[in-house]
């Protein structure tokens, strides 16, 4: 009897083990759309019990270079390292020339896309789109933009937005912060003019009335919310975010949390977030995902290009 109680305690000690322990790198401050990702991700993969655990590491600055650097350097060759990253940190690693690149991670999948959403404080004076749009041509140093890091998709809206309408797009007066939290706080006290981000980050706020939504960049009205193309501005924008592996880990390794990710995707858990925040789910593994990455590079690097915003 002993000898069989001992054996079910061996046999539960290594199914346990057999769950991983991820460290995770969220390379941004609280708050923010890939802070949102990672941790809910990661409860969904809790829920399921897909892992033993998660270890988070906040790592705000440079549209996520900062935390980039940090987890190439540290993380080489961890099958148990992940990394949240996206469209934001394609742009920020163009305009901000950097050194380090998605060249010297590991791919994993592509989870979400989101449309991206333009704010105004309950009590700003601009009560539309074209209240804005006004404004913006009148004078566009008037016009303070509060999102995201500098060259990312937050950036770039504003930019597409101010071509679309006439204005040159270099003129566009954009106030980066290095997290959702910090971007959130400045809209709300009147620090800046517009606020733009992906719909999941002002959520909250746009549904309790402290932020008045005056346009999304989807293909039409969401939410009750119109398009900026159905507004008479032809800009239509998604903002993907995905995870990626250490540098260095084995193909089995990396296929291993290819699985992983994918099981974590497919649960109620993660089903309910991506209804809660607006998100659309955009599953991509592997060597498609690397390869979806190269495409994206050029691309992003020629809407940076052609707005003027590469100094």
């Amino acid at each position: 009897m002993k000898f069989a109680i001992a054996l079910v305690l061996a046999l539960f000690s290594f199914g346990a083990a057999a769950q991983p322990s991820l460290r995770m790198m969220i390379p941004a401050n609280p708050g923010g759309g890939w802070d949102q990702t990672g941790r809910n991700l990661a409860a969904a993969m809790q829920s399921a019990r897909l892992v033993s655990g998660v270890q988070f590491e906040n790592k705000g600055g440079a549209a996520g270079i900062i935390g980039l650097a940090q987890f190439a350097n540290q993380a080489k060759g961890d099958p148990n390292a992940v990394m949240i990253g996206g469209m934001v940190m394609v742009g920020g690693i163009i305009l901000g020339k950097s050194q380090v690149n998605l060249s010297q991670v590991t791919p994993i999948a592509r989870l979400t896309s989101e449309w991206e959403i333009v704010v105004v404080p309950a009590n700003s004076p601009l009560k539309s789109m074209a209240d804005l749009v006004k404004m913006l041509k009148a004078d566009p140093g008037k016009v303070s933009w509060g999102g995201g890091s500098a060259g990312g998709t937050d950036h770039i809206l504003a930019g597409l937005i101010a071509r679309a309408v006439g204005v040159d797009a270099a003129r566009v007066n954009y106030v980066p912060y290095k997290g959702g939290g910090e971007a959130i706080a400045a809209i709300l006290g009147g620090h800046v003019t517009v606020g733009v981000s992906g719909i999941g980050e002002f959520a909250e706020h746009v549904k309790s009335g402290k932020m008045r939504a005056l346009a999304q960049s989807g293909p039409s009205k969401l939410d009750g919310i119109p398009a900026l193309k159905e507004l008479g501005i032809d800009v239509e924008l998604g903002n993907w975010r995905g995870i990626f592996g250490a540098p260095g880990i084995t193909p089995q390794q990396r296929d291993a949390l290819v699985k992983l990710v994918k099981e974590a995707t497919e649960t109620p858990a993660w089903q309910a977030t991506l209804a809660k925040l607006g998100w659309t789910g955009w599953f991509l593994g592997g060597d498609a995902y690397a390869k979806f990455i190269e495409e994206d590079i050029k691309r992003v690097g020629g809407i940076i290009e052609s707005l003027g915003l590469k100094k």
